[in-house]
This record gives structure tokens, C-alpha cells and sequence, in this order.
């Protein structure tokens, strides 16, 4: 029988509404020596939603975040050179503040992926992942849900672009830059930078706290995560 509940221990993971309600309708299986394997995943994931995926999703989510902030992609950063030589800062600002906005608005979308990831985890993935390195539950789901992930996040930041405006800030942007004399054309596709940039974040922040349950004692916050993970570190 599938345990699909042992590895959001280790990860303490982005979630919402919809996915505690998930994880309310699983049976609470009783783990090794007896400890409740399903109440430790509900605490970690509810100290996952309040401490790092969720914060990605809040306005300067990822733009005051220098650990996952979105910064321009090789192409454009001529494009934003040449726009503040010519006097246009404040565009090249807003155009850089704006792929960030989107990724904000994306994140979001990303909880019911993860749902089907803690589906289809076997008990042997979780006691693999468990007794792992610091990031290995982090390297499984990137593994096994980037490509949904991906598919996910690309129509939303389309349609993020055109909710907090990027679409037209970076047609002006680019409009204004193919315009200067002599420079090549640029035509670069933001669509795909910012997903991707998008995800990269969101793994990110899953990796600091599933470090932060695995190595600091005082994160694990009730008897419930002191036991489960004291399984970890009899390894």
C-alpha cells in the first residue's frame, strides 16, 4: 500500500486549502515505533505553507528576495544598459519589477502539482527520500514535477504579463531599444524565462526549509516532527 505520507516531513512544502483537504481524507497510518506518519506531514505542511513557498506569492515575494529574485536574462541586459543611457531608468526598472510581479501571480497555481506528487509517492520513495541528504525530498519533486509544473506556470505567467501590465511595459521596453540606431534587434521570449526563473524559486524555498526540519532541532517545533525526524538522524 502506498504511504504517500513519510517525505512532506522532510520537505515541509508549499500547500493551500485544497491540498490540506487532501491530505484530511488520508488514513492516519501509524509509521515506525508508532508515530502518527500522517499528523507530523499535516504539521510540516502547515509550517511549509506559513514559512517559505507561501511568502513567493506575496507582493516583493520574489523582487525583495535576493535568493530568488528574477533578474534579466543575458539578452536583455544590453537592452537595459541602453535604456538608461538614453535616459530611460525608470522604464528598465519597471520592466524589471514587472517579470517579477508575474512570477508572484504563477506560484499560486503550483500547490495541486504537488497533491499529485504526494499521490504517487511509494513508501519506498519516501523512505528513501527521508533517509537522504538535506535536499533529497526537494530533488524529487523538481524530478518528478517540473515538467507538470512547467505546463502549469506557462499560460499563467502569459496571462500574468497581461494582469500586472508586463505585456505592455516590455513592448514599450523593447519597442524603444530596437529603435536606438545601430543596435541589433532583440525579440527575447519572456514567457519562457520567467516560468522558468519561476520554478527555479519555488525549489528554492522548498530547499531552505526541508534544510532547515533536517539540520536545526529547534525547527521542529512539536514531539510529533522530533520523533519522526528523529528517525533521520539515527541513520
Amino acid at each position: 500500500m502506498k504511504k504517500n505520507l513519510m517525505v512532506m516531513m522532510a520537505v515541509s512544502l508549499s500547500g493551500c486549502a485544497e491540498m490540506q483537504q487532501v491530505l484530511n481524507q488520508l488514513p492516519q497510518t501509524q509509521g515506525i515505533g508508532g508515530v502518527d506518519i500522517a499528523g507530523g506531514l499535516k504539521e510540516a505542511l502547515n509550517n511549509g505553507i506559513s514559512k517559505q513557498v507561501t511568502k513567493l506569492t506575496a507582493v516583493d515575494g520574489f523582487y525583495r528576495n535576493e535568493a530568488v529574485k528574477i533578474l534579466l536574462p543575458e539578452e536583455l541586459r544590453k537592452v537595459d544598459a541602453g535604456l538608461r543611457r538614453i535616459g530611460l531608468s525608470s522604464l528598465a526598472d519597471e520592466g524589471l519589477k514587472v517579470l517579477n510581479r508575474a512570477a508572484e501571480d504563477a506560484v499560486k497555481e503550483a500547490t495541486p502539482i504537488f497533491v499529485d506528487a504526494i499521490r504517487n509517492m511509494t513508501f519506498m520513495d519516501a523512505k528513501s527520500i527521508l533517509m537522504g541528504n538535506e535536499s533529497s525530498a526537494t530533488n524529487y519533486l523538481q524530478n518528478s514535477t517540473s515538467t507538470a509544473l512547467y505546463g502549469k506556470f506557462n499560460p499563467v505567467i502569459k496571462n500574468s504579463f497581461t494582469k500586472v501590465g508586463a505585456d505592455k511595459v516590455w513592448t514599450n521596453i523593447i519597442t524603444k531599444y530596437n529603435s536606438i540606431p545601430l543596435v541589433n534587434k532583440v525579440n527575447p521570449d519572456l514567457t519562457d524565462y520567467v516560468t522558468n526563473q519561476a520554478l527555479n524559486g519555488v525549489f528554492k524555498m522548498v530547499a531552505v526549509e526541508e534544510k532547515n526540519i533536517r539540520t536545526n532541532l529547534s525547527a521542529r517545533t512539536s514531539v510529533l516532527l522530533q520523533k519522526v525526524f528523529a528517525m533521520q538522524d539515527k541513520r
